[in-house]
């Protein structure tokens, strides 16, 4: 009986043949822009496959055209990252926000609904409501904690309840670590759905990275990473996922071909390099966010601390949900100081060894002020109501040894004193 290993185990060679690459025992990057074809008959069938004129035939793989189209290094990078989620598919973008912006415009048209949850990423925030609109698509949200029935009655309530085509949560929620039920999301989205339309959910999971939660699981038709911080994990590269059904993916491909937003080589041998240790970098920083977090728990200059370890039994649905979807805590934490920006910006001013930097779950510890950085684009009264609020720390706990970590909050705490 053959073993099934595990995805930390395959990592270092799954889908690559070095017998290809002159024995090499890493994967090469494949810096060129095009392909040489065997054959000009070759190159018909490959083109035939890339643009859809017929399906491969059995056993027919896509050939090698063009970098904008594919290319070694990323095909073998869609296909390690398929591990971790039990994905049919990958798609690898130059960004994080090129793999969002390419699932909304693929999946939504001029008149479309699209329903949200509150808050999302700054990024994808401004994107849904401020560029969208140009296109005459519009956006319903709703909050962690809202029922299936209040959803429906939000979506029903625009009006448009019959134009809803795309469902977009992001949960754990940046930078509050609110949870969203991606099965009750769900559950909204085929309450919407019909014989002639299906309402798709996609599932923003860079929060957790692959490993800590996986959304295709409980319901998911998509799920989208922002690669640039678990997956490459040490501040060096910019790029996105999105995995799914072949069928979606091959349409999330593309317009992704079209729109020209693919990884380049480079990137692709990037994050194969990262991949290697990702569970390690993982399990160190879910581990130190623990005790970081305990340590924020107890401080007299830090009012309230936002973090799934402290969701409890007394939570109700969020405890459930929370153990449903999330198998760790996570490694982001946020915390409100006592005081104001004055307070915060001292304490931020004063770190030593945490970086005072935007992004997240790279291997350094980062800090920064969601207010008025990542969350600046958010409407000032709903940043408000969601307590994103100018007390407000977010903190991407990295792989530093923990009492290093706690002693470099402990001092900046108590320079705000």
């Amino acid at each position: 009986m053959t073993r099934k290993m595990k995805p930390e185990s395959l990592m270092m060679s799954y889908g690559y043949k070095p017998e290809l690459s002159e024995g090499a025992v890493k994967c090469p990057i494949f810096q060129t822009s095009t392909f040489v074809f065997k054959s000009a008959e070759e190159g018909k069938a490959f083109f035939e496959v890339a643009y859809g004129h017929r399906s491969a035939n059995e056993g027919e793989e896509l050939g090698l055209i063009y970098s904008r189209i594919n290319n070694p290094d990323l095909e073998i990078l869609e296909n390690r990252l398929t591990l971790w989620d039990e994905a049919e598919d990958c798609a690898v973008f130059e960004s994080g926000m090129s793999a969002i912006t390419t699932v909304l415009l693929e999946f939504l048209k001029p008149g479309d609904l699209l329903l949200i949850s509150s808050p999302l990423y700054g990024g994808s925030d401004h994107f849904i409501k401020g560029i969208l609109p140009k296109f005459g698509i519009c956006a319903a949200e709703f909050r962690a904690g809202q029922s299936k029935e209040e959803i429906i009655k939000i979506v029903e309530a625009t009006g448009c309840a019959d134009k809803l085509a795309l469902i977009y949560i992001e949960t754990p929620a940046n930078p509050t670590n609110d949870i969203i039920d991606i099965q009750g999301s769900k559950e909204v989205a085929e309450y919407f759905s019909s014989d002639n339309k299906t309402v798709y959910l996609a599932v923003d999971n860079t929060y957790m990275g692959p490993l800590w939660q996986h959304p295709l699981k409980h319901g998911a038709d998509l799920v989208l990473y922002s690669a640039t911080k678990y997956i490459g994990g040490h501040s060096d590269v910019i790029a996105g996922a999105c995995l799914g059904t072949k069928e979606l993916i091959k349409r999330v491909k593309g317009l992704r071909t079209f729109l020209g937003n693919m990884a380049s080589p480079n990137t692709g041998w990037l994050l194969l390099r990262s991949l290697e240790t990702l569970k390690a970098r993982m399990d160190i920083q879910s581990f130190n966010a623990d005790k970081v977090a305990q340590f924020l728990n107890e401080h007299k200059l830090v009012e309230k601390v936002y973090f799934l370890g402290n969701i409890t039994e007394k939570d109700g649905d969020r405890f459930h949900i929370k153990n449903k979807q999330c198998l760790s805590n996570g490694g982001m934490i946020s915390f409100d100081v006592k005081g104001g920006e004055k307070e915060a910006f001292k304490f931020l001013n004063s770190l030593k060894l945490i970086k005072l930097a935007v992004s997240l779950g790279s291997t350094e510890s980062l800090a920064e002020h969601p207010a008025t950085m990542t969350h600046v684009d958010v409407e000032p009264e709903l940043r408000k109501e969601l307590s994103i609020t100018e007390k407000m720390i977010r903190l991407s706990v990295g792989v530093e040894n923990y009492e290093d970590i706690i002693y470099d909050i402990s001092q900046a705490l108590e320079a705000i004193q």
